[in-house]
């Protein structure tokens, strides 16, 4: 074939039709290369726009290589939040610890990103938002397979047949269960919940975090500037409370339950978090899944393998998770992308779920005698830690694929 038959057959193919669901982190990432791999792009969102505001999250490792392909790493740079120390606190309050939060978290200074969730989704839908089109007051409500692509029904009430539809609506998907049953069958809970508000910084906190802890409950004040601080309670549950997931009073009666007798800065924020109009609550899970797809039906980032903030890689590995599943289909059909996207890709997952360890005993020790010695390694360690970061963080080099032209 020609070059001149090459280009005419690029202008005279129809562009496959594909849908996203969930605007959120990966959702956006996957429209922006699936674009550029020539596909026409469908966004629904079920809420009424990008979600704005939220807690500060992490960018580090192969990641940085998709938002810098993405040409949204200056501005990301421009928000980092640069988070100076990390304090841990004893159950009287008294001073643990004081480190540099990257000598817990594995990070590396002056390269890995943190910044505010809302200011990486913001990027993101700026980069794509005028090549994709997006749905928002609107979900999926049924999908029914055959042979010449996915008919798509929508809550709103509309009806459309998409070539693939794409779940990345985070680890309570709806597409996930759809198409492969009860989260319960891929929940794995780790023992713990927890509760995410904002509260006024009455506490002179700047760029830095307190966390206090007893066993089983651990209190934290993280300040991203000087204004306000996200307040956050984690605390040891045998079982999930089911009950409460979609109660948001039995969610405060709960939280005001388990931290009832507790000192230090306690009181205000259970105080606060009655009030708060930002509540984010739930189990610390992760999803674990044996495939991610099935027929012209796949999954990505949380919906498929939600690693739970305890390994501090949820945001990087939708990311470098979406990236890669759009590049194993930029010149293959959906069954062989598939398989590459799983090929290529689960073992990064894998590697990265598998910090849920560390991250759980540092962070929240459930007896006394492991708080003891947690807080024993804390006062041991004193520098910064080696530049090279966790292996695991930067375990995948993103390969290049070729856009359509």
């Amino acid at each position: 074939m020609t070059l001149t038959d090459q280009q005419t057959k690029t202008r005279t193919t129809p562009r496959r039709k594909v849908l996203i669901s969930g605007a959120g982190i990966a959702g956006p990432v996957l429209a922006y290369w699936l674009n550029r791999y020539g596909y026409a792009v469908t966004v629904v969102e079920k809420a009424g726009a990008p979600r704005s505001g939220g807690y500060p999250i992490d960018v580090r490792g192969t990641a940085l290589d998709v938002v810098r392909r993405m040409g949204i790493l200056p501005r990301l740079r421009d928000s980092h939040i640069d988070l100076r120390r990390l304090t841990f606190l004893e159950e009287d309050g008294s001073e643990v610890a004081l480190l540099h939060p990257h000598t817990v978290t594995g990070g590396v200074a002056g390269r890995d990103l943190e910044v505010r969730r809302g200011d990486l989704t913001d990027a993101l839908y700026t980069a794509v938002r005028d090549d994709a089109e997006f749905l928002f007051n609107d979900s999926i409500d049924t999908l029914d397979q055959s042979g010449h692509g996915v008919d798509v029904t929508f809550r709103g009430g509309s009806s459309r047949t998409f070539d693939m539809v794409f779940g990345a609506d985070g680890m309570h998907s709806r597409t996930r269960e759809m198409l492969f049953g009860p989260e319960e069958r891929f929940h794995h809970y780790l023992g713990y919940c927890f509760t995410v508000f904002t509260m006024r910084n009455t506490f002179g906190l700047s760029h830095e975090t307190v966390m206090w802890n007893a066993p089983g409950r651990a209190a934290a004040l993280y300040a991203v500037g000087d204004d306000e601080v996200h307040a956050f309670l984690n605390f040891a549950q045998p079982e999930p409370p089911f009950d409460a997931f979609r109660d948001p009073r039995a969610q405060r009666d709960l939280v005001a339950t388990v931290f009832a007798d507790d000192g230090w800065e306690v009181p205000g924020m259970l105080a606060a978090l009655r009030d708060a109009d930002d509540v984010f609550f739930d189990a610390v899970s992760q999803i674990r899944m044996p495939r991610w797809s099935s027929g012209r039906v796949a999954l990505v980032g949380d919906a498929a393998w939600a690693p739970s903030f305890l390994t501090g890689q949820g945001t990087s590995l939708s990311l470098v998770g979406a990236y890669m599943l759009a590049g194993s289909l930029a010149e293959r059909d959906h069954a062989t992308g598939f398989a590459a996207y799983e090929h290529s890709t689960r073992e990064f997952v894998t590697m990265n779920q598998a910090l849920v360890g560390k991250g759980g005993a540092t962070l929240f020790p459930t007896t006394p005698q492991a708080l003891k010695e947690r807080n024993e390694r804390l006062r041991n360690l004193s520098a910064m830690p080696a530049e090279e970061g966790r292996p695991a963080h930067s375990a995948l080099t993103l390969p290049e694929f070729t856009p359509t032209s």
